[in-house]
């Protein structure tokens, strides 16, 4: 009893000939659709659609077509009797030897499809009907994701915890059909007619998802910014579609077993906007420039901060206001220090005999003339000073 392959791959052609009627995947679905009932095609189809209660409903003989990127479940009383993810053509014998109750279709579904056909396949010999549903084995996008207040997170980049309100999206993709029908989706949906949308707003199963995607965000965030090989940088989740869709996929994973008990993943997303929290923003700008200050670009900035300080105090306070400055700040021997990069520090020198008085006239002279010769002071400016220091 089961299925009988009768042509892989081909779901048009000659096969559209030889098969007047035959069931598939109905006409207009929108890409977010994720299971619904199979419907019949063929010498039927210019007498409009049938809506009647028994449309997926496939006998003895019955040919099905499976399009690419679609399965195929049989169900009768609520168990699952057979599962195709295989492209192609096929007809149900419940008389076959040869007919088969599962097709895989290998690579990334196989072991996780013939785990789940052994835990829940059909246990006794099936009645002759059998009812039909395809469910989407491609991804499924526009599963949009935001928060109402901030959520927070530990940043490996900024060294704190820092909050953002932030939307997005991410695409889901079933990645095993037979627990996700048996273990997730409501049996009103198991009817024809009837359509398994993730972004319908009234399917309240979806909405389940939407909010463990939400509390997901968080502990995503805080696994992408600490991941050492992201650079931990919290920009870089929007040019990562696919990295921070892991992080994501693997948080809600922990929390609520999305692959294991729904056979569900998030394969990608889109962060459409990242929104900080005034704290968050202060604390990213001292951050932002305390890198961009880094090195000798941050050597070259308080050299220009120095330089200012002196020319404000010049113009505040005149001449004896920038001596001041000089006089506190030790000596021009440690702000001309500040234009080197870092170096080997050299041997030990003597000790330098104590600095003389302030109001030495001596020592004021040497002091603006250091000055002078760095550039800091005019030659009037010196001239002035050498006045008031000899008491011309």
């Amino acid at each position: 009893m089961g299925l009988i392959q009768a042509a892989k791959g081909a779901i048009g052609g000659t096969l559209a000939d030889q098969w007047l009627d035959f069931f598939t995947v109905p006409s207009g679905l929108p890409p977010t659709a994720a299971l619904f009932a199979a419907v019949p095609r063929g010498t039927n189809a210019g007498r409009g659609s049938n809506t009647k209660g028994s449309a997926n409903i496939i006998s003895n003989g019955s040919r099905i077509v499976v399009p690419e990127g679609y399965g195929l479940l049989l169900m009768q009383d609520g168990a699952i009797t057979a599962f195709v993810a295989e492209a192609g053509a096929y007809e149900w014998r419940s008389d076959d030897l040869q007919s088969q109750s599962i097709f895989s279709g290998g690579g990334l579904f196989e072991s996780l499809i013939r785990q789940s056909w052994e835990r829940f396949k059909f246990g006794g010999q099936p009645g002759a009907q059998q009812a039909a549903f395809f469910v989407s084995m491609k991804e499924l996008p526009d599963n949009r994701f935001g928060t109402q207040s901030e959520i927070y997170w530990d940043d490996g980049y900024l060294n704190a915890q820092v909050g953002a309100l932030t939307r997005g999206s991410y695409t889901l993709q079933i990645v095993d059909p037979i627990r996700f029908v048996k273990a997730f989706v409501p049996a009103s949906y198991l009817q024809p007619g009837q359509v398994f949308d993730f972004t319908d707003m009234d399917n309240a199963a979806a909405s389940q998802l939407f909010n463990e995607v939400v509390g997901s965000l968080a502990p995503a965030f805080s696994a992408y910014t600490n991941d050492p090989g992201k650079g931990n940088r919290i920009t870089r989740i929007q040019q990562d579609s696919v990295g921070f869709a892991q992080s994501l996929s693997e948080a809600v994973e922990r929390a609520y077993r999305w692959r294991s008990d729904r056979g569900l993943v998030i394969v990608k997303t889109a962060i459409v906007s990242i929104e900080y929290d005034a704290n968050t923003r202060e604390l990213l700008k001292t951050v932002q420039r305390a890198d961009a200050l880094a090195g000798a670009r941050g050597n070259s900035n308080l050299q220009a901060s120095v330089a200012a300080g002196m020319q404000s105090a010049g113009e505040n306070a005149g001449v004896s206001g920038i001596m001041g400055m000089g006089i506190a700040a030790g000596s021009l021997g440690g702000l001309a220090g500040l234009q080197q990069p870092a170096t080997v520090a050299p041997a030990v020198a003597p000790t330098a005999p104590a600095a003389p008085a302030a109001d030495d006239p001596i020592a004021r002279l040497t002091q603006a003339k250091k000055m002078l010769d760095a550039g800091l002071i005019t030659q009037t400016d010196y001239d002035a000073v050498k006045a008031k220091a000899l008491g011309l």
